[in-house]
């Protein structure tokens, strides 16, 4: 498995230079995220960590998710990513984080779809928080990268803006 080496090192870059951190919360990609900031250039300078919160009581006790409120969403909701992703930067003291929850098989619980939710924060404040759908169809490992790549893209993206407002 190997990800976009252009989108790595330009977030490397981006966070190095602004010295900044960034931190994750994940569910449906199971790591992936983790996995692709620890192969950054200088990573350690800037990734401080992460959390695989799969279950709905990891996820609760760990990043204080609203128990009510997942169980009636079986923990997916563009909320829940949100409050994930806010609460990991409160753990790790980061700058960035990064949240993700979702289906990458077709289940009931998700009236057999296949789709994420994630949720960008900067400094406490969620910028960027949409919902990713994908063909039923799709292979979970497929999803799950899909969805890492994307979100990773997505984050080049939300650090672009906040380089040209600086500038």
């Amino acid at each position: 498995m190997e990800f976009q080496q252009k989108i790595l090192n330009y977030i490397s870059e981006c966070l190095v230079t602004n010295n900044e951190t960034i931190s994750v919360a994940e569910s449906v990609t199971s790591g992936m995220l983790q996995l692709a900031f620890s192969q950054m250039p200088n990573a350690s300078m800037f990734f401080k960590g992460g959390i695989t919160a799969y279950t709905l009581s990891e996820k609760v006790r760990l990043l204080d998710v609203n128990q009510n409120e997942a169980e009636n969403c079986d923990c997916v909701s563009e909320n829940i990513a949100e409050t994930m992703a806010l609460n990991v930067a409160k753990m790790f003291e980061s700058d960035w984080s990064i949240a993700t929850t979702g289906y990458c098989t077709p289940v009931e619980n998700s009236a057999y779809g296949v789709f994420a939710h994630y949720s960008i924060a900067y400094k406490g404040e969620i910028i960027l928080s949409k919902k990713l759908e994908l063909h039923p169809k799709t292979q979970a490992l497929n999803a799950q990268l899909y969805y890492a790549e994307f979100i990773l893209g997505c984050f080049k993206s939300q650090l672009n803006n906040l380089l040209i407002l600086n500038s």
